[in-house]
């Protein structure tokens, strides 16, 4: 039988560079598509397309066949210093809404079997995440929606794009929510990093007993998840038959932004002292909720945060050490 056949939108980038990998390992025949090759390790993909998936034109001719399976992790994004300065909403909407509307357009036409789109915890309702200790993100509450962030407006109208499209045109979706994914080769540096690969640069990069900074009081609440279970949590979603999403993906071991950075200054053997200074926060508290995802796909992830960070800081330190 010849090999199933995959699409990954996306690809230079985190998540999408490490899914490459997955599918790779499971047989796929790999196309990668991004404005850049992945910028901390080779592309595991057969076939890597530099391209502009807002050009209608790249998007046509990387569909150049029936697609067993299309990813689409292609967007403008960063962390809370790109996404809640309000500086990017713009680029950001326009961008990332610009690869949804032509990857669907052409997808239908190309005949494309199944389409996973990776959408975002920023689509839940600021009003529900207001207490740091009981935010409320499970999958039916994003209605009367007030996302925070024009990034959470986007996607959002994104997840309803894609499940139009299932509609009208009777297209294989699957959508799932991420909630902060982490891990080796993230960004973790120049303003579109996360916050476990911030704080475990600022952590590598100070001595023991010295100060770094944190956004805000520290209060606020996440949860964060390891890249490994992502990539779990996608494949099993594309694999079910009876159920499409849309799904969180993430863990619920919310943290304080301050435990976040004691779990870290634990793993380096540390103490530092936080410093807390205004700076762009979003939502006060957000964890995810996986309810849904266990009655549907028989599964949630379970990793302990404390592994994932190890890891991470782990390459990270790596990478600090090399400046």
């Amino acid at each position: 039988m010849d090999n199933k056949t995959a699409l990954v939108c996306g690809a230079g980038g985190f998540i999408g560079s490490h899914l490459v990998k997955k599918l790779k390992k499971e047989g796929f025949w790999v196309r990668g598509v991004d404005l850049k090759y992945p910028e901390f390790s080779k592309t595991g993909a057969d076939d890597f397309i530099i391209g502009d998936l807002r050009d209608p034109d790249v998007c046509k001719n990387i569909l150049d066949r029936q697609f067993d399976e299309v990813y689409q992790l292609a967007a403008d994004m960063g962390g809370a210093g790109y996404i809640f300065t309000g500086e990017h909403d713009a680029d950001v909407m326009h961008n990332s809404a610009t690869i949804n509307l032509n990857m669907l357009h052409f997808g239908e036409k190309a005949k494309i079997r199944k389409i996973f789109y990776s959408s975002s915890a920023c689509i839940y309702p600021e009003y529900n995440q207001v207490d740091p200790e009981n935010p409320k993100c499970s999958e039916e509450s994003a209605y009367p929606a007030a996302p925070d962030s024009e990034y959470g407006w986007e996607k959002l109208f994104s997840e309803r794009l894609y499940f139009a499209y299932k509609r009208n045109y009777n297209m294989n979706v699957r959508v799932a929510r991420f909630h902060n994914i982490f891990g080796p080769e993230g960004t973790w540096t120049g303003g579109k990093e996360k916050a476990p690969a911030a704080m475990c640069r600022k952590i590598a990069s100070a001595k023991n007993g010295g100060e770094i900074e944190i956004w805000g009081d520290g209060k606020q609440t996440r949860s964060f998840l390891y890249i490994d279970e992502c990539l779990a949590g996608i494949r099993r979603l594309m694999d079910s038959t009876t159920f499409f999403g849309p799904v969180n993906i993430g863990s619920e071991e919310m943290v304080s932004i301050n435990l976040l950075a004691e779990i870290v200054m634990g793993i380096a053997g540390k103490s530092i002292k936080l410093k807390h200074i205004d700076g762009p926060l979003g939502v006060r508290g957000r964890n995810s909720d996986n309810k849904l995802i266990r009655e549907k796909l028989n599964w949630a992830p379970s990793e302990p945060l404390k592994n994932g960070l190890t890891k991470t800081y782990s390459w990270i330190e790596e990478q600090v050490s090399k400046i």
